[in-house]
C-alpha cells in the first residue's frame, strides 16, 4: 500500500469569486498542536477576516482528520476541504482557507466549490513548485568498506541510488568507512549483486530496519479546471 504524500513547506493560493477573497494556506503539521499553532497564527495575522475554515489530515497513514466550518453553513467548508485533501492522498498538513466576504452571497453550492477549489488550487501549486514530498518505506542499509576503497564505492553507490529509488545518507568512519543508504525492499537483491560485482565479492550490504522517508517529487505543471 502506498503511503500518503505530504508537503515540504507552506503554500498559499488566492481565489476570488464574486468579490469574496478565499486565501488558502497549506502548512506542514506533524501533530494537532502544530496544526493549531498554524491556525492561531493566521487568525491573529488576518484578524479582520470573517471566516477561517480548517481541514487537517495527520498520521503516517492519514488516520487522523479534523475540520471546521468556522461559522459558514454546516458542511460547506471544512468537510469539502477535507475531501480534497483525502482525494489528493496527503497527510501531516493543515489547510486553512480565510474568507473576506465580498458582499454577494454564494449559496451552499457556491461555498462548497469555493472552499474545495481553493484547497485544490493550493495543492496544484505545491505540485508545480516542487513542494510535494512522496513518502516511502525504505530499508536502512550499511556497506562497510576499507578506507582505501571508500571513495570509489561511495561514488558507485551514489550513481546506483539515483537509478534505483534510493537515498544516500551521511557516512561514518571508524576502523572502516560505513557507507549508508535507504533502499526499497524490492531493490535489495540488486544492490547486493552490484556491490559484489564492484568489489569482486569482497563487500556485502548489511540490511537494517525499515524507515518512512520523505522523498522530493519533481515539480509538475499545475492542474487547473
Amino acid at each position: 500500500m502506498d503511503l500518503p504524500s505530504t508537503i515540504a513547506r507552506p503554500v498559499d493560493h488566492e481565489l476570488v469569486i464574486k468579490k469574496s477573497r478565499f486565501l488558502a494556506h497549506l502548512a506542514p503539521a506533524g501533530s494537532v498542536a502544530e496544526a493549531d499553532a498554524v491556525i492561531a497564527r493566521l487568525r491573529k495575522e488576518l484578524w479582520d477576516a470573517r471566516h477561517h475554515c480548517v481541514a487537517m489530515v495527520l498520521g503516517t497513514r492519514a488516520d487522523q482528520a479534523r475540520s471546521s466550518d468556522d461559522g459558514e453553513p454546516s458542511g460547506t467548508a471544512g468537510v469539502p476541504m477535507l475531501e480534497v485533501l483525502r482525494h489528493h492522498g496527503v497527510t501531516d498538513l493543515v489547510a486553512v482557507v480565510t474568507r473576506y466576504f465580498g458582499g454577494v452571497k454564494l449559496g451552499a453550492g457556491g461555498l462548497v466549490r469555493a472552499y474545495s477549489g481553493a484547497v485544490a488550487a493550493a495543492l496544484d501549486d505545491a505540485a508545480a513548485s516542487g513542494a510535494l514530498l512522496r513518502r516511502e518505506l525504505l530499508r536502512e542499509v550499511e556497506v562497510p568498506v576499507p578506507h582505501a576503497d571508500a571513495g570509489r564505492i561511495d561514488n558507485m553507490l551514489r550513481d546506483w541510488a539515483s537509478g534505483h529509488g534510493s537515498v544516500m545518507e551521511p557516512p561514518s568512519y571508524g576502523a572502516v568507512a560505513h557507507l549508508r543508504l535507504l533502499v526499497p525492499a524490492d531493490e535489495l537483491a540488486a544492490l547486493a549483486a552490484d556491490v559484489a560485482a564492484a568489489s569482486a565479492g569482497a563487500l556485502s550490504p548489511e540490511v537494517g530496519d525499515a524507515r518512512v522517508v520523505d522523498v522530493p517529487v519533481p515539480a509538475s505543471p499545475a492542474r487547473r479546471p
